[in-house]
């Protein structure tokens, strides 16, 4: 920002830090002279404007453009802070899904090292689920107590967090941690294919792993993610004249709603398992009987193993035909693994209840699932280590354009809470986890 324009707009956002701030009431203890609460409070100005940069930039999943612009800033921002930063292109070999674009967005990793002893990663993404252009109608403003933009609470705000926290403890000089990744990855939304490895690996080398993605309404952090993927079945049959010679063809839309309906009933409310058929595809033509079909289901599990279970029972069903001489086949993609909590992750969750007692806030800690996926899953795959989601502010709207936004209040609690729990993890105060 230059000239006047640019100076209005930092005592805007001033402003608004001091009004977010006197709509929290803190308690009148010693807890209000703490160093590192009485930066985070000085932060906040600092913080809405990184997010007002972040969102002014359209990171779509598939808009590389804009993913590199959003990864150049935030490489920037990292490596301002003292980080060793690199911008990590997605390798030959990774993973594709149905939807994987030829090229995903890149990760961008910076590298934060103290004089503690425990290592920290820091997780949140740059990729949105909008399309260019659409900011244009839907820029990043400010409505009394919320912050509105593209993709401001899913997950901009948890990309700011996770530079604001680095920036308080640089501010303070406190660097009680062996090691800080920040880990922002640009595919999260189609399932990180290309990060997905990276995440895993990285999860693995380090003892605290804090994803930023946002809180509820209820000021919560998360120890269970759904794992989510995709049923995708086929059915290859055999085309005809509809009016003239139907009983020619093998009809391909028969045979794909015979599949559904015989596989209705997958959905396992004792598990926490769900499958439900959302896609349908047949036909070209009125007057010809379809060859193809194919129709795709959205599938969730709670349980890692829980995916075997449910792939198996999707070839036990296909093998029952309607019409002979059709082919039938169904994949089940597991696009994300389930994050399930552990004892390690129990502890870290409780600690950070405490830190968020200290300053007069009440907690929620969440150990099931309410549907979402996250990258925190990708991070616990290989590791003993904590693995706790949600350190993000409290958000709403996510995926939903004009109601997406943030709490403002919630901000100057969170990045305290954020900064808190690095500085805990990081001096040897907590048990930690470690790689298998």
């Amino acid at each position: 920002m230059r000239g006047t324009t640019g100076q209005a707009v930092v005592a805007c956002l001033a402003g608004l830090a001091t009004v977010a701030v006197l709509a929290v009431s803190w308690p009148s203890s010693a807890q209000t002279e703490d160093r590192l609460l009485a930066r985070v409070r000085q932060e906040q100005a600092a913080y809405l404007a990184t997010l007002k940069d972040l969102v002014s930039i359209e990171s779509g999943s598939r808009d590389l453009e804009g993913l590199d612009r959003a990864a150049t800033f935030i490489a920037g921002r990292l490596k301002a802070l003292g980080g060793e930063v690199e911008i990590v292109p997605p390798p030959a070999d990774m993973t594709r899904l149905e939807d994987t674009p030829p090229q995903p967005g890149k990760t961008v990793v910076g590298r934060f090292r103290g004089t503690g002893t425990g290592r920290i990663l820091l997780l949140a993404h740059m990729d949105t689920v909008y399309d260019r252009g659409s900011a244009a109608k839907q820029p990043f403003r400010v409505e009394g107590d919320r912050a509105y933009g593209l993709g401001i609470a899913d997950d901009k705000s948890g990309v700011a967090m996770a530079i604001h926290a680095v920036a308080v403890l640089n501010a303070l000089n406190l660097h009680d941690y062996a090691l800080v990744t920040v880990l922002v990855n640009g595919d999260e939304e189609i399932s990180s294919p290309g990060s997905r490895s990276l995440i895993t690996r990285l999860g693995g080398e380090h003892d605290a792993v804090f994803s930023c993605e946002g809180s509820d309404a209820s000021d919560s952090l998360r120890l269970a993610t759904s794992g989510n993927g995709a049923a995708l079945l086929r059915v290859k049959g055999r085309s005809a004249h509809a009016g003239s010679a139907p009983a020619d063809g093998r009809n391909a839309l028969y045979e794909l709603s015979h599949q559904i309906l015989q596989m209705r009933d997958l959905s396992d409310p004792e598990t926490g398992a769900t499958l439900n058929w959302t896609v349908a595809r047949a036909g070209a033509a009125r007057n010809i009987i379809p060859a193809t079909a194919e129709a795709t289901a959205d599938a969730r599990v709670l349980r890692v193993r829980d995916w075997d279970l449910l792939e198996s029972r999707l070839k036990a069903r296909v093998a029952r035909r309607l019409i002979p001489e059709t082919q039938v086949t169904v994949t089940l993609e597991r696009r994300r693994p389930p994050l399930e909590p552990t004892p390690a992750s129990r502890a870290m969750a409780a600690h950070a209840a405490k830190v968020y007692a200290s300053i007069g806030r009440r907690l929620r800690v969440l150990d099931r699932s309410e549907g979402g996926g996250t990258d925190a899953a990708f991070a616990a795959l290989k590791t003993k280590a904590p693995v706790v989601e949600g350190f993000g502010p409290i958000g709403a709207g996510a995926h939903s354009d004009e109601r997406e936004s943030i709490d403002l209040r919630s901000v100057e609690p969170r990045l305290y809470l954020l900064a808190r729990m690095m500085l805990d993890a990081g001096s040897g105060k907590l048990a930690r986890g470690g790689a298998e």
